[in-house]
């Protein structure tokens, strides 16, 4: 693999430390800071010229600061004669606005997808985007890998009784479908609605059999947790015995640690797409390890291996 090599910015550099680790090669060097008057400089610091190389960074918070890093460190490599940049973006920020759904409003998550592909990627590996539809959105290779076996894996050892699995909206409820299967649970559905744009939701009512259940919640992403609770409470309303929940991307903002502190929830299981350390963490909040997948995703796509197979039970060699 001496023709591969690993390049992060400031969002998330634990995570690619790791991913190096799996694919036993250095983490690339480079210089990734801002300046005083906010300009972020980059700099490559090795040889890249026809390397196959992968900058791994999540748009994370700062959202707008980790996406301007992500763009800049594309172009440096560009113009240092990269031979294939792959953008990781293991969170791709903006995601939820992914349509007009009211006048006069962007659709932002396609114009990232412009900004990427002018600075210069020349393929996107992502994990769970928030609508299948963004990647439609490029005019490059698109891998999108899932994060629903890894979590289906924790609770099938987990050997919860009377489990029905809860997709959170209609939105999520084909990849609560696929989780219901291969944990061989129903499927149930919580109807909700959005209220504004204040990232608040009014849950109307739940479809499907959860009483005297243990249920799990689906959902692509946590962020304030207010939707969390609504369903939680919605879940013991109707009769569930616990609640267990699930999700990719743990976004966390305030005050989502203080929801689900205070929320009968048992557990939360997410993967580590994004930082989730210091006041993010509680005792009830269980970290997934996402490297793994995203090694052995970025090793199939260096030697030209399939990515489909790797949610068909084939292993590395």
């Amino acid at each position: 693999m001496d023709e591969l090599t690993i390049f992060t910015g400031n969002a998330h550099p634990s995570l690619a430390r790791e991913i190096a680790e799996y694919l036993k090669i250095p983490l690339g060097e480079c210089e990734v800071f801002e300046f005083s008057n906010e300009n972020i400089f980059v700099r490559i610091q090795e040889n890249v010229r026809q390397r196959d190389t992968f900058v791994i960074q999540p748009l994370s918070s700062p959202v707008n600061k980790s996406l301007v890093e992500m763009l800049i460190m594309i172009d440096a490599l560009k113009r240092a004669s990269a031979g294939r940049i792959t953008a990781v973006i293991p969170y791709y920020g903006y995601g939820r606005t992914d349509k007009k759904d009211q006048p006069r409003v962007p659709i932002t998550a396609r114009l990232i997808a412009d900004l990427l592909t002018v600075a210069g990627a020349n393929r996107l590996l992502t994990v769970d985007l928030h609508a299948a539809q963004i990647q439609g959105f490029f005019n490059i290779p698109v891998d999108e890998l899932t994060a629903l076996f890894l979590l289906g894996d924790y609770f099938a050892t987990e050997d919860l009784n009377d489990l029905v699995v809860v997709a959170t909206d209609i939105g999520i409820s084909k990849r609560a479908r696929d989780l219901a299967t291969k944990l061989g649970a129903p499927l149930a559905i919580m109807e909700k609605r959005r209220v504004g744009n204040n990232d608040q939701t009014e849950t109307l009512n739940v479809i499907g059999e959860v009483e005297n259940k243990v249920a799990l919640t689906v959902d692509d992403e946590i962020d304030t947790a207010g939707s969390l609770v609504n369903t939680v409470t919605t879940l013991i309303e109707q009769g569930a015995r616990e609640v267990y929940s699930c999700c990719t991307h743990p976004i966390f903002t305030d005050p989502a640690i203080q929801s689900i502190a205070s929320c009968p929830v048992k557990e939360v299981v997410v993967t580590d797409t994004v930082p989730v350390n210091g006041t993010k963490k509680l005792d009830k909040i269980r970290v997934l390890p996402i490297a793994p997948l995203l090694g052995e995703a970025i090793h199939r796509i260096h030697t030209g291996m399939s990515i489909g197979a790797m949610f068909e039970g084939i292993k590395r060699e």
